[in-house]
Formats: structure tokens, C-alpha cells, sequence
């Protein structure tokens, strides 16, 4: 079973350790700073082998090369990326696996927060680590990629098994939480999650992970179906991609 480390830093950014207890393996997940990272190994006792970049933000990578200087570590990221990923060392493309030990995480796809970003996914621990793409209520802004491009993007992530846990990079949730709200304010799934982010946040404990099933129920930019939000846009008949685009260029402005 693997064992998953959430460690906070900057003032929203979450670095996830992964330790396979078996092979002694361990990787973390978009390291925005080395010192956290390199404290927590060292509390653990656990060797740090591996850095998993789901895309090239400061804030993602800022700590590879310290990290892989003082560990000797490999770096993976997007191939479609490799020249904005820092000190890169494995480089894989959609469909490609990648193993921590023995356990096979999936490399998926979700271009639009940039192009090239990837998400990495581990089916038996149910886990998905998807950097800036899908967040708890919320997902990515538009850098680089479409739209479309986008929700293509959310559409893969989201068709995982519902009980997937999505450790997303930032603490973001109370923020979309009041966004999701003025677009589907009669939503009562949403309204008792929200009820959960005040408690949570309140004794100042993280939101994430989430998982698939919450955000299929809470989340806008996965519900461009939804009459309410439909109706509240005033966009009865238009296509889900004018739908989803027109509520991540209003949540761009709230």
C-alpha cells in the first residue's frame, strides 16, 4: 500500500511524497520548494528517487535540481514539455507507465492550464495527483491551451471511478466554492460540501484531496449540463464547450 504525503507550502501549493513501503521507492510530486520536502524525507527515513512534474510552473519545479542535486534522483515529466521541465530525465507521453516499485501509475494527458501538462494516475490507491488542471471546485486557468482543449482535459480525468482521490497542487476550495455557488446556487451537494470547506478550513485542515464523485456533484466546470447553471447563464441551448467557456471566463473576472 502506498503511503501519500501531503506537505503544504507557499501559501497554497501542495507537494504530495509517495513512499512504496515494499521497494522502499519514493517520489514527490511537483516540488515547489526543496526544504520541506527534503525535511520530511528525513523525518520518514525514506530516500527520495523520483520527481513527478505534471507541468512547468515555478511553483511545480522550482526544487528539482536542488533536490536532484542532493539526492541523486531521476526527474519525469512531458515529453511534449521536456524543454521546460528542469533537469528532466524520463520523459512520457499519454498511455506511457511509469513504477514506483511495483505499483504502475498511468500517464494521462490534460493540456489546457499549459500545453504538455500531465497527470499521473495510480488505480489501486485510487489516486490521481493532477497538478493545476482539476482543483476542488474549480479548475486551471487557461495559460496556454483552449477551452476545448480543457475540457477535453476534465472529461478524461473525470470519467476515472468515482471513488479516484484527486490530489490537486493548491488549496484553492473556498475561493471556487463561493464561484460554484453563484452559478448553481440551489445545489444542495454543493451546499453541504461548502458547510464541510468552513469546518475544515476553520481548523485550518485541508480540503484535498477530493475525489471524482464530489466534484462531478459540486464542481461547475465538470456540470456545463446542469439546467441550473444553464439557466442562471442564460444559455439554455448552447453547446456544454460555449457553456464551459463562458464560466471559466467568469470565474477569470469574480
Amino acid at each position: 500500500m502506498l503511503a501519500i504525503q501531503q506537505i503544504p507550502v507557499l501559501n497554497d501549493n501542495y507537494i504530495y511524497l509517495i513512499h512504496d513501503p515494499e521497494s522502499k521507492e519514493t517520489a514527490v510530486v511537483d516540488p515547489a520548494v526543496a526544504e520541506p520536502v527534503l525535511s520530511v524525507l528525513k523525518q520518514k527515513n525514506w530516500q527520495l528517487n523520483y520527481i513527478l512534474n505534471t507541468h512547468h510552473h515555478g511553483d511545480h519545479v522550482g526544487a528539482n535540481l536542488t533536490l536532484k542535486k542532493q539526492t541523486q534522483c531521476k526527474i519525469v515529466g512531458s515529453a511534449a514539455d521536456q524543454q521546460r521541465i528542469p533537469g528532466i530525465d524520463i520523459k512520457l507521453n499519454e498511455g506511457d507507465t511509469f513504477k514506483l516499485g511495483n505499483h504502475e501509475f498511468q500517464v494521462i494527458n490534460c493540456s489546457g492550464h499549459t500545453i504538455g501538462h500531465i497527470a499521473f494516475y495510480q488505480p489501486a490507491a485510487n489516486a490521481l495527483f493532477c497538478g493545476d488542471t482539476l482543483f476542488a471546485m474549480g479548475c486551471g486557468r487557461l495559460f496556454e491551451g483552449s477551452a476545448e482543449q480543457m475540457l477535453q482535459s476534465l472529461k478524461k480525468l473525470s470519467s476515472l471511478p468515482l471513488d479516484t482521490k484527486v490530489y490537486c497542487a493548491h488549496e484553492y476550495t473556498a475561493a471556487n466554492a463561493q464561484f460554484a455557488l453563484s452559478v448553481e446556487p440551489d445545489n444542495t451537494d454543493l451546499l453541504k460540501a461548502i458547510e464541510h470547506i468552513k469546518q475544515l478550513r476553520g481548523n485550518n485542515q485541508p480540503t484535498v484531496p477530493t475525489t471524482v464523485e464530489q466534484e462531478l456533484a459540486t464542481n461547475p466546470f465538470l456540470r456545463a449540463d446542469s439546467p441550473d447553471i444553464r439557466q442562471t447563464l442564460a444559455m439554455q441551448g448552447a453547446s456544454e464547450l460555449a457553456v464551459f467557456t463562458e464560466l471559466r471566463q467568469r470565474k477569470n473576472r469574480f
